[in-house]
């Protein structure tokens, strides 16, 4: 059944024992992520958590069902999860609906499906499904978003820096979660020893390298170009550069990438999807945009904001180990356009 925010939040928060699956797409899966922690939450720490990925369900549709039904070895709760899920895993949840009993829930975390999705119907359909999703919050929401997620993490976050937060990460949740986690951690922050965020500390994180412009080496890892990007490397090391410095622009052309690849897929119109995204797209760079978007689908897109946000993790190890991790993660993400073009 197709849920609204209250009815789903609702039932994540007090799984019903007649909703046997419960389905969170769209185009924002940060925030399909973030109601899927409401889950986490109402299971509580002492829940086995079972993650199961689209191969397997491909190759063994029987498994969900077995999952569901099945009880924790240890007694306690039990719950499953899947990251990715699509129309190929339309067997797998069908053999859940249909199952005799299946006691624990299963959730399913998917991008940007299409409305003519197999999954999505049947998840709109069927009285043991609850189906939401997310679309991208407005300027005014992620505002409020950004302020609840501080509180939340023990940081008291002023409206005037909320609103600059969600300037800098251009309203995606993702992108916003790191850049509160960055100040929590800065400001030692908990939500048993509270702080206040403040101007300082977020000029202080979000201070660049005025000699550094990370644009051509976000072209050559996003589009597959291992020359340039090594070459780009190179010059960030020479004028001593952290590879922090690069992640947040990375982040926000993966996220430009992801949001015209899911207009894309929606319309089947390329450059319209690209003209659609307004100013978010310098005109220089129409081109390089359009050619980054056709190399990569809305999965492997996704995976690429998964990585560079863990690569931005990593990089608060400072320079040596850290910067190492962020290399590999970009060479990485540039391996896989390569071969996208091949």
């Amino acid at each position: 059944m197709k849920a609204n925010r209250g009815q789903i939040e609702k039932a994540l928060d007090a799984p019903p024992s007649d909703i046997r699956f419960f389905l969170l797409y769209g185009p924002d899966e940060a925030g399909s992520t973030a109601l899927a922690r409401r889950l986490e939450r109402a299971m509580g720490p002492g829940a086995e958590r079972v993650d199961l990925d689209v191969a397997t369900l491909r190759e063994d549709p029987a498994r969900l069902a077995d999952e569901a039904a099945s009880f924790s070895m240890f007694g306690d709760r039990r719950w499953v999860r899947i990251n990715g899920m699509g129309d190929e895993s339309l067997p797998a949840v069908t053999a859940l609906l249909e199952a005799e009993a299946a006691g624990n829930p299963v959730i399913a975390i998917a991008g940007a499906l299409k409305a003519t999705s197999k999954l999505v119907k049947l998840a709109l359909d069927h009285k043991g499904c609850m189906a939401f999703i997310s679309y991208q919050p407005d300027a005014r929401e992620a505002e409020q978003i950004a302020m609840a997620t501080a509180r939340e993490n023990g940081l008291r976050l002023p409206q005037e820096l909320a609103r600059r937060i969600v300037d800098l990460a251009n309203g995606d949740r993702a992108l916003m979660g790191i850049e509160i986690e960055k100040l929590v951690l800065y400001l030692d922050a908990a939500p048993e020893q509270p702080r206040e965020a403040t101007v300082e500390a977020l000029d202080a994180l979000s201070a660049d390298n005025p000699d550094s412009d990370a644009a051509p080496l976000v072209n050559a890892v996003l589009g597959g170009d291992l020359r340039a990007m090594h070459k780009e490397l190179n010059n960030l090391a020479e004028i001593g550069a952290a590879m922090a410095s690069v992640i947040r622009p990375l982040l926000t052309r993966a996220m430009l990438i992801a949001n015209i690849r899911a207009d894309f897929d929606s319309s089947g119109r390329l450059e319209a999807a690209v003209e659609s995204a307004g100013k978010a797209v310098f005109w220089k760079e129409k081109g390089l945009v359009t050619r980054q978007v056709r190399l990569w689908d809305a999965t492997g897109i996704a995976r690429v904001i998964q990585r560079l946000a863990q690569a931005e993790r990593s990089s608060r190890g400072g320079k040596g180990l850290g910067d190492l991790l962020v290399r590999h993660e970009l060479l990485a993400i540039a391996r896989q356009a390569a071969r996208e073009r091949a």
